[in-house]
């Protein structure tokens, strides 16, 4: 089915959701973005895959143009993720999400098997996070230091138009949801592809193969990027052409 692009508000619960579609006939991919990111992250794997994909790219609550709400919750954005496919009028999307997207994607299809095609994360969803008072302590220190720049990164989409307390309470939820996600990803019926990379997020400590993101991958395979760390500052590098291998990569 051919669609026309389009642009808007999506309302859902206390808030509007800005959205993008860019219409056309071939398969939907639907975009989840990172922490504090915008629906801009996307533009160069947009601009790569070309028209033969209908590409549909969303603002979270209080990112990008999207509204402010009461409820910065992962269940609220799960909310939202259901009211952009209901609102695009899509059929069994796939779902590209980048490290909290990611979440929200492997959550959602698992909600959600008969309403998605297939997932690919990309620098995320993978069994780890940081947990434990020490480190939700560690959490609120590091956006407290940066309660004067998060205002500043926000018009870029490297935050969040939130609270410096706000955006930390975002990263520690979403490190106790990634610790947590051994039996959602058990649960997947959908074939699922991992894109992999380095480097460190936002916050996160030294990055490269140092540090939380070394610990990271000693459990896991192939070598992941730490997906529990704090997230937002980098732009997505990977192509969801590259396709779904029928299987998942999961811990050794």
């Amino acid at each position: 089915m051919t669609t026309s692009p389009r642009t808007g508000m999506v309302p859902v619960d206390d808030t509007a959701l800005a959205f993008t579609d860019t219409g056309g006939p071939g398969r939907s991919v639907l975009y989840l973005n990172g922490s504090y990111a915008s629906q801009r992250s996307w533009r160069p794997v947009i601009a790569e895959l070309g028209t033969g994909w209908r590409h549909i790219t969303y603002d979270e609550r209080a990112r990008g143009a999207s509204k402010r709400s009461a409820d910065y919750s992962f269940e609220a954005c799960l909310r939202d993720v259901g009211a952009i496919v209901a609102a695009s009028d899509v059929d069994r999307p796939l779902l590209v999400g980048w490290p909290y997207g990611a979440a929200l994607a492997v959550h959602w299809a698992a909600r959600n098997p008969d309403r998605v095609a297939g997932v690919v994360v990309v620098d995320g969803a993978m069994p780890w996070g940081l947990t434990g008072e020490a480190n939700r302590e560690r959490i609120r220190r590091i956006f407290g230091r940066m309660r004067f720049l998060l205002p500043l990164a926000s018009p870029f989409g490297l935050a969040a138009r939130m609270t410096a307390a706000q955006h930390a309470e975002v990263n520690i939820e979403i490190n106790e949801i990634c610790a947590a996600l051994d039996p959602v990803l058990d649960r997947l019926t959908c074939p699922v592809s991992y894109v992999l990379a380095t480097g460190a997020n936002l916050g996160g400590g030294r990055g490269g193969d140092g540090g939380d993101a070394g610990h990271a991958r000693s459990g896991a395979s192939p070598q992941p990027a730490p997906a529990g760390q704090l997230q937002g500052a980098e732009q997505p590098h990977a192509d969801p052409a590259q396709g779904l291998p029928g299987r998942r990569h999961r811990r050794a």
